[in-house]
């Protein structure tokens, strides 16, 4: 790119739709806010429907060329991102763009309404059920795209296939970490299939470096979490805004030149802040065998085939 690219340069979305979820808040909301700006409809997937009515209420103010939509979801629930696509499905044709967007981090120890480990949970299982219950729909629609959210925090993950569900040791930190690394697994396999069967959807995947949005606020305990905590308000003085941090995503999920399996996060120092730009993976990330085996092992805790 001869200059850093910025929201300026989304391309113009009128007839999209494109689903958000988590886009009452932080990422998710300025993803939506700018591509419903743009001309897209945007489907704004959200558990708590009071503050998404709020969130909604702020981008239908600027009067967006596009629309906005809500949808009630819970990706800590099975049978929500089911009902929830049925409702979705009800409505929609086609959908052009799915954003995983929604997420949690460092969260003290928890269980999902089907008893996953929350992070694991919310982070990766939630968004494998959710673009399985619409890959139809998505590859029904031409070139639509699948935009996974990742992390620099994928960097230290690991998949622990022995304690997925982190029963035997709990730790937010190792439990976020390889929530993170399993979202690209998923980006990387879902592209891998999806080109096998010569499908024009691709999967693609971005990360905001160090933003400031309300992720992390919650607390685990103990002395690094609580460091980490007294020492927020520097934290977020040194990050870049959550407009700023959704750059890559919008990328990802607009730019003309994405081609599947592609991975965009920030240009600066250590990928915390900047333009937008394709960036590497960790070398867990690129292992196609641990990739495939948590495609399976996914397949059988959420009871969510892909039809191809």
């Amino acid at each position: 790119m001869s200059r850093d690219w910025t929201e300026s340069d989304i391309v113009d979305q009128t007839g999209k739709i494109v689903l958000v979820t988590g886009a009452n808040s932080g990422l998710g909301f300025e993803i939506a806010r700018a591509l419903a700006q743009k001309g897209a409809h945007v489907v704004m997937a959200c558990r708590n429907l009071e503050k998404a009515a709020a969130a909604k209420q702020l981008i239908d103010a600027i009067d967006p060329i596009g629309a906005t939509e809500l949808l009630e979801m819970d990706l800590g629930s099975l049978d929500s991102i089911r009902i929830a696509t049925e409702t979705f499905l009800r409505s929609h044709q086609r959908l052009d763009v799915l954003v995983n967007n929604a997420g949690i981090m460092w969260t003290p120890k928890g269980l999902t309404v089907d008893g996953f480990e929350q992070q694991i949970g919310v982070n990766h299982l939630g968004h494998y059920a959710l673009t399985g219950h619409l890959l139809g729909v998505l590859q029904e629609s031409g070139a639509a795209r699948v935009v996974s959210i990742s992390s620099f925090g994928h960097k230290p993950g690991k998949i622990n296939f022995d304690d997925l569900q982190s029963e035997m040791k709990y730790s937010p930190f190792k439990a976020y970490f390889q929530s993170k690394l399993a979202n690209l697994l998923f980006m990387r396999e879902l592209q891998r299939r999806l080109a096998e069967a010569k499908s024009e959807t691709i999967s693609v995947a971005a990360h905001p470096g160090g933003s400031s949005t309300n992720l992390g606020h919650e607390s685990p305990g103990g002395v690094v979490s609580t460091l980490f905590q007294k020492a927020r308000p520097l934290t977020d003085r040194l990050s870049q805004s959550a407009q700023q941090g959704a750059l890559p995503m919008l990328l990802a999920a607009t730019g003309p030149d994405v081609v599947g399996g592609d991975y965009y996060g920030p240009t600066g120092f250590m990928e915390l802040r900047g333009a937008p730009v394709e960036v590497g993976m960790s070398k867990r990330a690129l292992d196609d065998a641990t990739a495939r085996r948590l495609w399976a092992v996914s397949e059988e805790l959420t009871s969510v085939t892909y039809k191809w």
